[in-house]
């Protein structure tokens, strides 16, 4: 295959699965929990980071204790795992999956949602069949994808990281293939604003469809 080969990772949380919505419930839930005030979703994409950790410290004036974040981090989940069984996919995501697998072209899912919780959701919403391999999260949830995402692309068979490109909604998924020598670009219906993911210095877009089309440029 060698260098033509033209492979997509994707992203999961607010990249292909539409799950703001139900991340900003969640946040909301949590923080009600731990006494912080309710937050916007403009106000959320222009503070939310990776490592989450520091998302926090941009919250409260200063980084979570290992209790706090401990806190934080459980009634989160807790709350989020109710919630996203109502998210579905993104718009146009299934089609395009599909057509890219059509086109003799290999994509591949790489997430830091728990490993355990994300493969029966992949499942339930019936693509599974169109990755050569999904991995989540494994380790701690006060990481980046960085170490997670050279593993996956490692593990691509007869891919060339060069070959490679991320499609996700946070700083981190470039981040995190710049890391493992792959490109990216980064999809603004997800976590972050405009702003900050044009700070990352990759191609940014509004759809899907155009992160797709951005891909197939970046490695034409």
């Amino acid at each position: 295959m060698g260098k033509n080969v033209t492979h997509i990772v994707w992203d999961w949380n607010g990249t292909l699965f539409h799950d703001i919505d139900a991340v900003i419930s969640a946040t909301n839930a949590s923080f009600a929990e731990i006494g912080l005030p309710p937050i916007t979703l403009e106000r959320y994409r222009e503070l939310y980071c990776v490592p989450v950790p520091r998302f926090y410290e941009r919250l409260m004036g200063r980084l979570p204790t290992d209790d706090e974040w401990q806190a934080m981090d459980d009634a989160f989940h807790r709350h989020y795992w109710v919630l996203a069984e109502e998210a579905g996919l993104a718009l146009g995501a299934r089609q395009l999956l599909a057509d890219w697998q059509a086109a003799g072209l290999t994509q591949s899912l790489c997430s830091l949602a728990e490993h355990e919780r994300l493969i029966p959701l992949v499942r339930t919403h019936g693509i599974e069949p169109h990755f050569t391999r999904v991995d989540g999260r494994t380790g701690q949830s006060d990481t980046g994808k960085a170490e997670q995402m050279v593993r996956h692309v490692a593990a691509l068979e007869g891919v060339p990281p060069d070959r490679v490109v991320v499609i996700g909604d946070a700083v981190d998924d470039a981040v995190a293939a710049r890391h493992a020598g792959a490109r990216a670009v980064l999809y603004t219906g997800g976590s972050h604003s405009r702003a900050s993911l044009l700070a990352a210095g990759v191609p940014v877009v509004d759809s899907l469809e155009e992160a797709v089309a951005e891909a197939g440029e970046l490695l034409a």
